[in-house]
């Protein structure tokens, strides 16, 4: 895990980049919440300047963090959510120092140079991610009673759940950004003794979706 860095993002509604990052080799666990405002103690319902964000720990050896902001760049475009929900809904990438910060201006140039468009996304320095209520993680494998209720086998608390590798593939899966065959054969790269990579595809089979 002393490989792991993470990376905070806002593309609007936050359901959605859960399940579009979950689904990528390198992406070890995905969170949603809130960021990039000044109000204490945030929520859903008094969410105030802070916007719904997405938090990404991910293996650089794997993802790097440039192929992140081309996922995050291509899938959204920022002039039509800003201001939409006031800052709930705001293109904004967080940076957790200098070196993030570098990366993070050099992809965002390029990509405005590639579309000849400036880029109405926001750069900021994290001040704090709070994680979001229970229902808003996973929450389109959350859809799927059978396949909580088979998970729980495996990770017997909402935290649990929420952190593992494996919901966030399923959660990709239920969105329809990946499919089964292809969680299966990574699953057999996991750095797992070959018993719970076996047990882990078993159960994603038996999986009623």
């Amino acid at each position: 895990m002393n490989n792991i860095e993470t990376l905070t993002l806002g593309m609007g509604c936050f359901w959605s980049p859960d399940a579009l990052f979950g689904q990528w080799p390198g992406v070890i666990r995905t969170r949603v919440g809130y960021a990039g405002g000044t109000h204490a103690q945030p929520t859903y319902r008094t969410m105030g300047d802070h916007s719904e964000t997405i938090e990404i720990d991910y293996n650089p050896q794997m993802m790097t963090i440039e192929q992140l902001l081309d996922i995050f760049w291509s899938h959204h475009q920022p002039d039509n959510i800003n201001d939409y929900k006031g800052r709930q809904y705001q293109s904004l990438v967080l940076y957790r120092d200098e070196r993030q910060h570098g990366l993070i201006r050099e992809v965002m140039k390029t990509k405005e140079a590639d579309g000849k468009k400036k880029l109405n996304t926001e750069i900021a320095p994290l001040a704090g991610f709070y994680l979001a209520e229970e229902r808003h993680q996973k929450y389109y494998l959350k859809r799927y009673p059978d396949a909580i209720s088979k998970l729980s086998t495996l990770y017997p608390t909402q935290d649990e759940l929420v952190d593992s590798t494996l919901a966030a593939r399923l959660n990709g899966l239920a969105k329809g950004y990946t499919n089964l065959e292809r969680i299966i054969s990574e699953i057999q790269t996991w750095p797992l003794p070959i018993s719970e990579r076996e047990s882990q595809i078993a159960l994603v089979k038996r999986i009623k979706w």
